[in-house]
């Protein structure tokens, strides 16, 4: 059995948490709902989120499942130039954890093993 923290709202759909903000649904994940779990975490997204959120989701429904801090830089230093990304950097964009935090955003379940959550 699955404990749900609470519920939250966003345009008339009720959206069930696992305890530690994780969706339970996947399936119901949309920008709007990304927006709304990017603000709980404290987090305006910016087109550089957008970026990494992307790739996650992208990565999970290749591989059904979600990348750890390691995969997630050495791609997002294909797309965005070695000299600008690095696990720094993307920590700068994501403070609890960029394969923790953006994961959670992007509607997917926790990464395996993860390390910076």
């Amino acid at each position: 059995m699955i404990t749900v923290e609470k519920t939250i709202e966003v345009n008339r759909t009720t959206i069930r948490l696992l305890p530690d903000g994780y969706m339970i649904d996947r399936d119901l994940w949309n920008k709007d709902i990304a927006n709304t779990l990017a603000e709980r975490e404290n987090i305006q997204l910016t087109q550089e989120h957008w970026e990494v959120i992307n790739y996650l989701r992208d990565y999970y429904e290749r591989f059904l499942i979600s990348p750890n801090i390691k995969v997630l830089v050495k791609h997002m230093k294909t797309i965005l130039g070695e000299d600008k990304v690095d696990k720094k950097h993307l920590y700068t964009i994501f403070p609890n954890g960029p394969a923790y935090q953006g994961c959670k955003i992007a509607g997917l379940p926790k990464p395996k093993a993860c390390v910076d959550g």
